[in-house]
């Protein structure tokens, strides 16, 4: 349907245009050159030593669990308030995700205190997924990851440019990984990238992603070599130039994008607070600065959300919910059999959570117009 006010839209312009007819002209369409400069420039806007583009976010999780050396019998620590890939990149090793809990309704993050009591001999790493783009305690987690010589990788899918402590998010862990898929903060349509300090990582992580090679097809058109040999079990977990030229635009669009999701956030947090009081807003008090890639909310204990949805629906404005938790999915069932988690305070706030439309062309009268649906369709539903 057309929607009034959609719940995500992209910012492309002739930008990108012209720079996709660029590789195109160039004759090249795979890995190469311009793969190359987008890791370089996301490498040095987020801080890190190492960036390595990959096909998608789930890809970068993936190789980061190898990476990492997680295997069958071990144990991870990962939020059930995630995307599923979150958890499933950790059954693609063989290990078993263990859900923790979320820290509470104002943060919908997990933290310290939700991961301790998950913790086994069996525990070999903790995934944290910065829900909205919004830090999780990692001073506190990563001392408990020393404490218990855990790894940490940070799932940054929804944090590209989020910072805590004048730190990008993605660069407290061993490795973080991003996604660029088209509802992202920068976006290439599909695509993702993993980012490391760490010189022996990257070089797993850069075998991992073509085949286990030890040169590509790009090094041997440059002459740079004429064979190669393959050292690990890799997989085509590659980035398109295509892509890589949509992504150096789109990383030059961020900070200001970002800045603007900011303020759109901000005025929701006003009209919201002023029309509808008894709709809870997460993260009213967060650590850092973040990108504001969500904009969730917390109908009141008892409101049928499908029917505030479809009120929703009627009055033109998407919404959508992130997300349902993993361990109510029926490909989880038996693993959150065999540990019987108590993820209360998750399923609590994912019965009541929805997600209002934020986008940085979304302009201060579509806010308006979101939130007056909202007191509307509450009063719908609730009369």
């Amino acid at each position: 349907m057309e929607w009034r006010i959609p719940l995500a839209d992209i910012d492309f312009g002739p930008e990108e245009e012209e720079a996709v007819l660029q590789v195109i002209k160039s004759r090249w369409l795979t890995m190469g050159a311009v793969t190359q400069a987008f890791e370089e420039e996301f490498a040095a806007y987020i801080g890190t030593r190492h960036a390595i583009a990959v096909a998608n976010g789930t890809a970068a999780l993936h190789l980061a669990c190898l990476a990492a050396g997680l295997k069958a019998g071990d144990e991870v620590i990962v939020p059930s308030l995630t995307f599923v890939a979150t958890a499933n990149a950790v059954r693609y090793t063989g290990a078993r995700p263990v859900f923790a809990d979320i820290a509470g309704e104002h943060d919908l993050n997990i933290a310290p205190a939700t991961i301790e009591p998950c913790l086994t001999p069996l525990t070999r790493a903790i995934i944290v997924m910065h829900y909205g783009g919004y830090a999780c305690d990692m001073p506190g987690i990563m001392a408990l990851a020393k404490k218990h010589d855990l790894v940490v990788i940070e799932d940054a899918a929804h944090a590209v440019g989020s910072r805590l402590e004048e730190r990008m998010l993605g660069t407290w862990g061993s490795i973080g990984c991003f996604s660029f898929f088209s509802n992202k903060n920068m976006t290439t349509g599909e695509g993702g990238m993993l980012v490391t300090d760490d010189d022996a990582l990257a070089e797993k992580l850069h075998a991992l992603r073509s085949h286990g090679m030890t040169t590509l097809t790009w090094d041997r058109h440059q002459g740079h070599a004429w064979s190669y040999d393959v050292v690990a079990l890799g997989y085509n977990y590659r980035l398109d130039e295509i892509r890589a030229a949509l992504g150096r635009v789109q990383l030059g669009r961020l900070e200001h994008n970002n800045d603007r999701r900011r303020q759109l956030t901000g005025l929701y947090r006003e009209h919201l607070q002023e029309l509808t009081p008894s709709v809870g807003i997460p993260f009213g008090s967060h650590r850092g600065i973040s990108a504001c890639h969500l904009m969730p909310v917390l109908l009141p204990t008892g409101t049928d959300r499908t029917a505030f949805m479809e009120q929703m629906k009627a009055r033109g404005v998407q919404t959508s919910i992130h997300y349902p938790p993993i361990h109510k999915f029926s490909a989880y069932r038996d693993i959150v059999a065999q540990m019987s988690p108590n993820l209360g305070v998750t399923e609590e706030a994912t019965g009541r959570e929805v997600t209002l439309p934020l986008f940085p062309t979304l302009t201060e009268a579509d806010v308006e117009l979101v939130t007056r649906s909202v007191l509307e369709s509450l009063m719908h539903v609730t009369s």
